[in-house]
């Protein structure tokens, strides 16, 4: 049986050592929607599975957008997540992270009456990971917990210790929890693993640089890893 997974990369670093290993396998880049994107197929127990990489961009807008052209366009079955993240808690610089779930720590309507990140009408505003992407998925060097997003490179201690206390996060990006909303909706399982770039303080610029321009490929491989095991 052919299955079809998408994963999401949010800026061209993150990107290109995905791209690197699509072109060994014979992909070739598309331009889709204003969004880079290649594919290729991976052999597996039961048959194969066709990989759609998207360059997204940063941010969750573009995340959501891009979740959802791959669920409208391409029917993908899942959807992946790989990045790098920031540190909240029980995390450190280089730690692969797999979310269990996530939230969007910016939405606030608190001046409503409303908790940080509550939604109205009582849409849900936590999302879970799917179940069996996440057994897949866990593994001894991997740490397991919430990830939480907003539009912002946190890097203001002060906001960090808030957003942990208010939700109990493990890690923090732009992008996951916004992806994470669109798969809800849609019924489309989710997964997110990334790797820890920075502590989300006052140095994470720097910190974030570094790694992000050395664009190794081994978070890549890792995912590539629990596609084949579908």
């Amino acid at each position: 049986m052919i299955q079809k997974i998408g994963i999401l990369f949010a800026d061209s670093m993150e990107y290109l050592p995905f791209l690197n290993i699509a072109k060994e396998h014979g992909g070739s880049q598309l331009l889709r929607r204003g969004n880079r994107s290649i594919s290729f197929s991976l052999p597996t127990k039961t048959g194969s599975v066709v990989i759609v990489g998207v360059e997204c961009g940063i941010g969750k807008v573009c995340a959501a957008s891009a979740a959802a052209f791959l669920i409208a366009d391409d029917r993908v079955d899942y959807i992946f997540n790989a990045g790098l993240s920031g540190a909240i808690s029980g995390v450190c610089r280089g730690d692969l992270v797999l979310g269990s779930s996530f939230v969007e720590c910016d939405y606030d309507l608190t001046a409503l009456g409303f908790a940080l990140g509550e939604k109205t009408g009582g849409v849900p505003y936590i999302y879970d990971a799917d179940p069996q992407l996440l057994a897949l998925a866990k593994a001894d060097d991997v740490t397991v917990g919430r990830f939480g997003t907003g539009d912002v490179f946190l890097s203001d201690p002060a906001r960090k210790e808030l957003f942990s206390r208010t939700f109990g996060l493990t890690a923090f990006d732009m992008e996951s929890a916004a992806i994470a909303g669109v798969c809800n909706r849609c019924g489309v399982p989710f997964l997110s693993l990334r790797q820890i770039s920075d502590d989300a303080d006052d140095a994470s610029s720097d910190s974030y640089r570094e790694m992000n321009d050395c664009a190794e490929d081994h978070l890549v491989r890792r995912v590539l890893e629990i596609a084949q095991k579908l």
